[in-house]
């Protein structure tokens, strides 16, 4: 990761809580937890701000979009892999919808105007890109991205690409949390960090603590 990538600046034209929220979405399936994999450039930055929201049940970084044996660190940071740093994102559909997980997502987490790149880090495992679970959440998804294109939250158009989930790969234990472990870390200091700040700045009543603390 490079640690001169800042995107506080990201191109949204309105603040982060106007943001609209879906006109579409999924109604709560019983008790039963649902699955998202999403990627918006450095899974670190991604799983810091959604690992913060209530109804998150776990957030696990790793890699997809590519073959099994290309699935480690030094392979996707090739560029080469075909996979994309993402998160798996098990959450809780009675106390936050797949839609306001987007919202958070495509709000705060990156910024999703930027193809196969956030900032200073290139390549296609930078990618902003969602892989559904099932179709419903693909129909979500796509109705979202025509919506805030339509609504022109962002000074350009939206890169993030829906594409098929085929297998997600945990990524190896040392980039599981890792800016909650490392919060000195240079990258984590100039680029996680705002991110999670920002969060809590505009979506505190989302928090899993109400008090903007982790």
């Amino acid at each position: 990761m490079n640690a001169s990538c800042d995107l506080r600046g990201a191109s949204l034209t309105v603040a982060p809580d106007r943001f609209p929220d879906p006109l579409r979405d999924l109604d709560a399936h019983g008790a039963d937890p649902q699955t998202a994999v999403l990627a918006g450039g450095c899974f670190w930055c991604v799983e810091a701000v959604l690992r913060e929201l209530d109804g998150v049940l776990e957030v696990v970084s790793g890699y997809t979009g590519g073959r099994a044996e290309d699935a480690d660190y030094r392979s996707v940071c090739g560029g080469r892999s075909g996979h994309a740093e993402a998160v798996q994102v098990r959450f809780d559909p009675r106390r936050l919808s797949y839609g306001q997980l987007l919202k958070v997502f495509f709000a705060v987490a990156h910024d999703p105007t930027q193809r196969n790149r956030q900032g200073n880090d290139v390549g296609s495992q930078y990618r902003s890109a969602i892989f559904p679970a099932d179709d419903a959440q693909r129909q979500v998804a796509e109705a979202y991205i025509r919506q805030l294109d339509a609504a022109g939250v962002f000074a350009a158009p939206i890169a993030t690409a829906v594409e098929p989930l085929t297998a997600f790969h945990a990524a190896e234990p040392d980039h599981q949390n890792y800016a909650a472990r490392n919060p000195q870390q240079p990258y984590i200091a100039a680029v996680s960090t705002p991110k999670v700040h920002k969060l809590r700045e505009y979506f505190g009543y989302r928090l899993k603590n109400r008090h903007g603390k982790a």
